[in-house]
């Protein structure tokens, strides 16, 4: 009896790191981005910290830009 040439032929596969649209990185990479920033905002405020607390806030910003950035970029079809 002859198999088929792909076993896997109808079922799907889980993606696999760079699967995913650049529009759609932008916006998961820009949220990560965004979260580390406010945890180190939030810290840097309650060790009275002010460069961890500044940190933290330019990190957050890049976030949002980044993950606007994805949005954009996906409405745009890129």
């Amino acid at each position: 009896m002859p198999r088929p040439n792909n076993p896997n032929k109808g079922f799907k596969t889980f993606k696999q790191e760079g699967d995913m649209k650049p529009s759609t990185e932008d916006e998961v990479k820009g949220k990560i981005h965004e979260v580390k920033g406010k945890i180190k905002e939030k810290v840097g405020k309650v060790t009275h910290n002010p460069n961890l607390e500044n940190e933290g806030t330019i990190e957050k910003t890049g976030g949002k830009v980044q993950k606007k950035i994805g949005q954009v970029e996906k409405v745009l079809g890129v």
